[in-house]
């Protein structure tokens, strides 16, 4: 068994084998094909070639550096292939695709082969490929495409445009973002629960595989009946945030709905290296997750956190897995000499 594999197991106690590593991967790029397919309806050729690109260029990176390094390729395990559409999905679907290559190399390569290859990386790969992407090409990546669903005169005037969240950003809330989607065509009216239907279903713009919360969330719901991600951090993830969202002010439904939040929390929270391993651990590490999306969407720079917020959480994670220890079996006491007699 190969180096890496082992780290694996020791870590991750869902994956017994990499026949196993391959049946859960292949689970997961199930579930997120119902949300990619839907960013190509919203974004057509454009995401279709960002998510080509980004898990061709990942699989063929981590297998040319463990050709390079004389190890085992392992491209069959369909880990490579994960990060590469995890990564793609939560790029905007005008990026460059020489940049989106660039990131997904970054993810396999840096984040997680540096670290020892699978089952042995700190931070969640594609995460660490967005962050990577976000701190090289900050204009680039905060860039947005309009669906192309948007009324033609409003495609006429610029393909760019805002999404949901730069509305929270900049102080004027649901109703301006409610008046953007209603001009846009995207949503019937600026009626409250006509813009919460909207973002929803997925009819704005956004990242190319975070906007139809219904086809995440169904993803997810397969992902829990099939037993491959835990529900801990998903709930304490998306609690988390709409609980701070309230405490400061903010509409939690619009602020869970317009963001990354909940494809975030089922597709990223739930890694299996980077997460903790106790039930506990996983409700600390989702708490803290969307708290800390909360207060970067806030104060921070750019106005979605939940990037970030996973990261830094990643980090904590192994004194979690230390501070909650969870017990696999017990040794049973010995007896002392002479005790029986």
């Amino acid at each position: 068994m190969a180096k890496d594999t082992s780290l694996l197991l020791a870590s991750s106690p869902h994956i017994t084998s990499p026949v196993k590593t391959q049946e859960l991967m292949g689970r997961v790029l199930l579930a997120l094909t119902p949300a990619a397919a839907f960013g190509v309806f919203l974004y057509g050729i454009p995401a279709l070639l960002t998510i080509l690109v980004s898990v061709a260029s990942a699989v063929l990176a981590e297998s040319l550096f463990r050709l390079v390094t004389k190890r085992d390729i392992r491209a069959g395990d369909l880990s490579a292939a994960v990060t590469g559409l995890l990564l793609a999905l939560v790029l905007p679907p005008a990026a460059p695709l020489w940049i989106t290559a660039l990131g997904a190399v970054f993810a396999v390569v840096v984040a997680k082969e540096f670290f020892g290859g699978l089952g042995a990386n700190v931070f969640n790969p594609a995460l660490s490929g967005r962050a990577f992407l976000i701190m090289s090409f900050p204009a680039v990546i905060t860039t947005w495409s309009r669906p192309l669903i948007s009324s033609p005169e409003v495609l006429a005037d610029s393909v760019t445009g805002a999404t949901p969240l730069y509305f929270i950003k900049a102080g004027e809330g649901i109703a301006a973002a409610g008046a953007d989607l209603a001009a846009s065509g995207l949503a019937p009216s600026a009626d409250y629960w006509s813009v919460i239907r909207t973002l929803f279903f997925g009819f704005r713009g956004g990242c190319i595989g975070e906007s139809s919360i219904l086809l995440i969330l169904a993803g997810g719901f397969f992902l829990l009946i099939t037993k491959t991600i835990d529900w801990r951090a998903p709930a304490a993830l998306i609690a988390a945030t709409a609980l701070a969202s309230f405490v400061l002010g903010q509409d939690p439904l619009f602020a869970v709905l317009s963001g990354g939040v909940v494809f975030g929390a089922i597709f990223m929270a739930t890694d299996y290296v980077s997460a903790p391993v106790t039930a506990k651990g996983k409700l600390i590490f989702g708490f803290g997750a969307g708290l800390i999306t909360v207060l970067i969407r806030k104060w921070g720079n750019f106005p979605e956190g939940c990037t970030y917020g996973i990261l830094i959480m990643n980090a904590v994670t192994p004194f979690l897995n230390r501070l909650l220890q969870k017990k696999y079996g017990f040794i049973p006491k010995k007896t002392p000499q002479g005790a029986a007699k």
